[in-house]
């Protein structure tokens, strides 16, 4: 390679890496905090979220009357839906909320049993568990998708996964994300099956467990995520290795 040719070649390089954006440790909060005020639509979206399923529970542990329940569980996200179409916001989080207990009232209604209403919940949680863990092992996890657009080629937003500092961040933060769904899935699988098969009255339990277990417990997660972003002060800046490796690369957390 001629001088020439090498002065072009590194001063192509570098014209990518100025139209880059560098991309820092807190750039990767900012997004995980980011993704945090998406899913959880702030304390409005967290109530949104919890008042159909604890309408549906006081109502049944009051009256023992499964369609009246499953009517004002419904009935109530449609009034919280009433309300942000009047207020003219968003109904993102209504229609969450209306699809999970719409879905609640289809398992509760074809068993004829009240507590069936929490097993999708549960299956969701197990089979989400499931899929995050596989995607760690396969070493896809599913943090570093989505935070792969701002790591590396601009172009090709897998090339993170060349960088086993990133791929471990990555891994770490996913397994945050799956301990909510265990967690959740070890207390409530047992308490809807004591019900079920009538070993003791733990309907009210699953209620509120379901509700104490729901965005707390994500807020912990994604808590878990900063924190774990700031003690390792995990520098994602793009620099240039000796090697000629790809821009991106990642000093291991401390």
């Amino acid at each position: 390679m001629t001088e020439q040719q090498r002065a072009s070649d590194e001063a192509a390089q570098a014209e990518e890496r100025a139209q880059t954006p560098a991309v820092t440790e807190g750039t990767v909060e900012a997004l995980v905090r980011t993704k945090l005020a998406e899913a959880l639509g702030g304390k409005r979206g967290m109530v949104e979220t919890a008042v159909p399923t604890l309408t549906f529970t006081i109502s049944y542990v009051a009256g023992e009357d499964l369609r009246l329940s499953i009517i004002l569980g419904v009935g109530a996200a449609l009034l919280l839906g009433v309300l942000r179409l009047v207020q003219r916001s968003s109904l993102q989080y209504v229609f969450t909320s209306l699809f999970g207990i719409g879905l609640a009232a289809v398992f509760a209604m074809r068993s004829g049993n009240a507590e069936d209403a929490f097993l999708p919940g549960i299956i969701y949680n197990a089979v989400y568990a499931v899929v995050l863990s596989l995607s760690v092992l396969v070493r896809w996890p599913v943090v570093g998708l989505m935070i792969g657009p701002f790591i590396g080629n601009k172009e090709d937003f897998t090339s993170w996964r060349g960088n086993p500092a990133v791929v471990k961040l990555a891994s770490r933060l996913t397994w945050l994300l799956v301990l909510p769904c265990v967690i959740r899935v070890l207390v409530q699988y047992p308490l809807w099956l004591a019900e079920t098969n009538d070993w003791a009255n733990t309907f009210a339990l699953l209620g509120l467990s379901k509700v104490a277990m729901g965005w707390p417990l994500q807020v912990a997660a994604f808590a878990g995520m900063v924190w774990v972003l700031a003690r390792g002060r995990t520098p994602l800046d793009r620099t240039e290795d000796t090697g000629g490796a790809a821009a991106g690369d990642v000093a291991d957390e401390r």
